[in-house]
């Protein structure tokens, strides 16, 4: 895997999002050159072709990137991508036509259009066949062995087994039962990995408990033979973005690289939080008035929602909403908001799901009390409890709350205690990886989280 903005992507995705870039371009250019005829170069050169294709790129691999084409985990049928490639060189032809009649100078020349898209589909067709027939060769797989028993090896083999992304092929033997497996198995396993007809590429350590029972020779033997050795919580990391909670212990955050918050750092982070904070507001200024009404109108009560959240340093500060909720949704005390609450008003359902309520904290961003990437503040009644019930909760307060997050962006809404810690392994990461490139991709991501109406309920 490659690492970029602190985020771990997965080199097929990659190398296949490079050569698409290149098929696109490419027919595109063809185009041209067969439309033109005698006239490509002056269509190319003096005509700003080159740039003109190189856009056209840019947004089919966008739409390529927002229909899921770059993430195969989403999609349990293959036919899918076939389908979702469609329906990009869909809806690139109505961009295309709609930038053209807007802007007219983008217009490259007769047929080439109708001529790249037709010659894009075959070639993205025939690609897509051609990549999938190319990984599945054993020379651009890695053979894996899961070290381990109980839950967590069953849990890393069902997961590698269902990302076909990760390149990885588990080469353990069907886990009906981890459970009862000793050193004496765990080391005649790995001695059987020395034949050159079974060699492996990569052992993950998955073991619940590794006293007395870790094959340390065998191990050892294997890594001077060439073989990575990793524990399941690194790759865990690099594959899920997120930081197991049970693998989690003190000396792992003290010696671990990362969970440095630099001063130079964070004034960087606060300027970019303004700026956007500050633009977004303009924006959406014009807007305000027809959400007034729209809230007034679904139903009796204030048009803003003030509510206490735990900010920077577990300091309290009143964050501020567009109403979502009936005017007496508390008046039984604190209540998690669930999936599909009743409480949630029709209108403040879509404005749930299109971030519309969440607008008035720009406010609270350009105050110093959140920044506009960080962990979702939380409320005081809910912090204490969930500091005594999930470890290193606390560590979400090391800086400041935002608007949008890691935890937003990769995972659904948490609704329960199990949910909560599944969002703080996201929160942690996020900690743990700070930079102003991560920051700048959440919301690149948080763009395509909110038109597809994901997590937020």
């Amino acid at each position: 895997m490659i690492r970029l903005f602190n985020v771990y992507y997965s080199t097929r995705a990659l190398v296949l999002l490079l050569c698409e870039a290149c098929l696109v371009g490419g027919s595109f250019l063809l185009a041209t050159v067969y439309a033109s005829g005698p006239d490509a170069t002056l269509a190319l050169i003096y005509e700003n072709g080159i740039l003109k294709i190189a856009g056209i790129t840019a947004l089919a691999l966008l739409l390529s990137y927002y229909f899921d084409l770059y993430a195969p985990q989403r999609m349990s049928e293959r036919w899918e991508i076939y389908f979702r490639l469609l329906l990009v060189l869909s809806v690139l032809c109505f961009a295309l036509a709609g930038i053209v009649y807007v802007l007219p100078d983008t217009y490259i020349g007769p047929h080439v259009f109708t001529i790249g898209i037709s010659t894009l589909a075959i070639v993205l067709i025939l690609w897509r066949r051609s990549y999938e027939w190319i990984i599945s060769l054993p020379v651009f797989r890695e053979r894996v062995y899961v070290l381990g028993n109980g839950e967590r090896a069953r849990a890393v083999i069902e997961l590698l087994r269902s990302r076909r992304d990760a390149g990885m092929e588990v080469v353990n033997r069907e886990c009906t039962d981890l459970s009862n497996m000793q050193l004496e198995r765990y080391s005649s396993e790995l001695r059987a990995f020395r034949n050159i007809n079974n060699r492996i590429d990569r052992v993950i350590v998955a073991m619940e408990d590794r006293r007395g029972s870790m094959p340390v020779r065998e191990l050892l033997e294997l890594r001077l033979n060439g073989v990575v050795i990793e524990n399941v919580s690194a790759l865990l990391e690099r594959l899920l973005g997120k930081l197991p909670l049970q693998s989690l212990n003190p000396s792992t955050l003290i010696f671990t690289e990362g969970f440095k918050i630099k001063a130079s750092q964070q004034i960087l982070r606060r300027v970019i939080s303004i700026a956007v904070s500050f633009i977004g507001l303009v924006i959406c200024l014009p807007f305000f008035p027809f959400i007034i009404l729209a809230v007034r109108l679904s139903s009796p009560g204030p048009i803003f929602f003030r509510q206490t959240r735990v900010g920077l340093r577990g300091r309290h500060f009143s964050v501020i909403k567009f109403r979502t909720m009936r005017q007496d949704a508390e008046a039984k005390g604190a209540v998690w908001a669930s999936k599909n609450d009743p409480r949630v008003t029709r209108l403040g359902r879509f404005m749930r799901k299109t971030r519309l309520d969440e607008i008035p904290q720009l406010w609270n961003v350009l105050r110093g009390e959140m920044a506009f990437v960080g962990p979702r503040p939380e409320r005081p009644e809910f912090v204490q409890w969930l500091s005594s019930e999930i470890p290193y909760y606390e560590l979400r307060h090391m800086i400041r709350p935002g608007i949008t997050g890691w935890a937003q962006v990769r995972y659904q809404y948490g609704a329960s205690l199990e949910e909560t810690k599944q969002k703080l392994e996201y929160d942690l990461y996020y900690v743990k990886h700070l930079s102003v490139g991560l920051d700048l991709l959440i919301m690149f991501e948080t763009v395509k989280t909110i038109i597809l109406r994901r997590g937020a309920q």
